[in-house]
């Protein structure tokens, strides 16, 4: 990723994210963050809202899912991934670009709420191995029991990578 542009954001979900599955049976979903910053107002004596930023977000593959089917409308959230910028023509035949953020992680932010974390089993995960490629997923193997307070379900020291 050398070369990329790698921001973090936190604001709130304008809308429940879209789902979509491609013809290649790939998923991505889709979202818009609204990131609004607080100012002090010295002469008002408050905080005011600043201009918000409205920035389009997609995630794709398992990230899309899980996106899906843990993010609303309103959330409060924190994302992380790599600007990409796109052209295109319009219907009208103008010339448009946008500025996307092709989301790698994103979480709900704690700071005003609670979550439950559940650890998601996936087959399509390919996780690095010692010398930096991708390892082909293993068969399952039986694991011991994960103690009830373990929020990602395996005993600690037990990765997947």
């Amino acid at each position: 990723m050398a070369g990329e542009t790698v921001i973090t954001i936190v604001g709130n979900l304008t809308a429940d994210p879209e789902i979509r599955t491609l013809s290649n049976g790939g998923t991505v979903a889709n979202f818009t963050i609204a990131s609004t910053p607080r100012v002090y107002n010295s002469q008002a004596n408050q905080w005011e809202d600043g201009q918000a930023l409205f920035l389009r977000c997609s995630a794709w593959r398992d990230l899309a899912s899980h996106c899906a089917q843990t993010l609303r409308k309103g959330m409060r959230v924190i994302a992380q991934g790599r600007l990409q910028q796109r052209s295109y023509q319009a219907q009208d035949g103008s010339n448009r670009t946008v500025i996307e953020l092709q989301v790698d992680e994103i979480g709900p932010s704690l700071k005003y709420a609670t979550a439950q974390v559940q650890k998601m089993q996936s087959g399509s995960y390919q996780g690095c191995n010692a010398n930096g490629g991708y390892q082909q997923p293993q068969q399952p193997q039986q694991q011991s029991q994960a103690p009830a307070d373990d929020p990602w379900g395996a005993p600690a020291g037990e990765t997947d990578f």
